[in-house]
């Protein structure tokens, strides 16, 4: 199957002019996962190291405010995400599961999960939820918070091409193929023709090009050497922008990655402490 004729079951909006899928070599810039992972692996050394050395009633960092849901990009379950989140924690971030298994369902029906999630851990902690989102995951969040940003307090994307979701590798379109045609068979769960050309795929993209509330924080993490999506796409014109050099499956377990993720997380976080002391000088 070519390329092209791969694409033919994704609707045309969902790749509009500038935007391209990178070229079939380009996967190959996705080998540096092995070191990106070593990166984390020894940063995670280091740090028990530390906490070794600490007193134990002093290595429990303070809770930071809003709790932090982590969201996995398509094919992938909230294992992927398991050692970010544990970097997180580490941080004093108290972070939830999205509760997806494998990310392969209809969009729609992933986002109606997500904030079925948000509004539970939004009532257990009595605030609104922070969202990292990896690819997909990150256009979910942000359909999410536009959607409701009752719930939703910041996001931060990671590889995440809102602007043209159909930018992406030919594998990952075969893929999309093959759990439609799985889903025209009968079998449950998949994501069907109308969740990558119809209403329902039209519904996802607009809600991920849809205005962001201006009290909702927004970074989109992007790399140059994403070989999976078109990088361009992962610019989000309302977002604060942060560019880092990894490859777009290890954005999930890149230390240097996981610092922007906890920089934009604190930021939120301060930015919210200052809005509260405002308020209560104002009462």
């Amino acid at each position: 199957m070519t390329q092209t004729t791969s694409r033919q079951a994704l609707g045309a909006f969902l790749l509009p002019d500038g935007f391209s899928p990178p070229p079939i070599v380009a996967v190959l810039r996705e080998a540096s996962l092995v070191a990106e992972a070593g990166r984390y692996a020894v940063r995670s050394r280091a740090a028990r190291r530390s906490r070794r050395a600490t007193p134990y009633a002093t290595r429990v960092p303070a809770r930071l405010a809003d709790p932090v849901l982590l969201v996995p990009g398509f094919l992938a379950g909230d294992t992927s995400l398991s050692f970010m989140g544990r970097a997180l924690r580490d941080q004093g971030f108290r972070t939830y599961r999205s509760q997806i298994h494998a990310n392969i369902s209809c969009t729609l029906e992933a986002a109606a999960q997500l904030e079925a999630r948000l509004e539970s851990i939004a009532a257990r902690r009595g605030t609104r939820v922070q969202i990292v989102g990896h690819s997909l995951g990150g256009m979910l969040a942000r359909g999410v918070a536009v959607r409701r940003p009752d719930l939703v307090s910041g996001i931060v994307t990671m590889g995440s091409p809102m602007l043209a979701p159909g930018a992406h590798h030919g594998f990952l379109t075969r893929s999309v193929d093959v759990l439609v045609r799985l889903s025209q068979a009968g079998v449950p769960g998949l994501m069907s023709a109308d969740c990558v050309a119809g209403d329902c795929a039209r519904q996802s993209f607009e809600e991920s090009r849809a205005a962001v509330p201006d009290d909702v924080a927004f970074t989109a993490i992007f790399s140059r050497r994403d070989g999976i999506v078109d990088w361009r796409a992962c610019i989000d014109p309302s977002a604060e922008e942060v560019e880092v050099t990894a490859s777009h499956i290890g954005m999930a377990v890149d230390p240097r990655v996981i610092d922007h993720v906890v920089s934009a997380l604190k930021r939120r976080t301060a930015l919210a402490s200052v809005v509260e002391v405002d308020r209560g000088v104002s009462a």
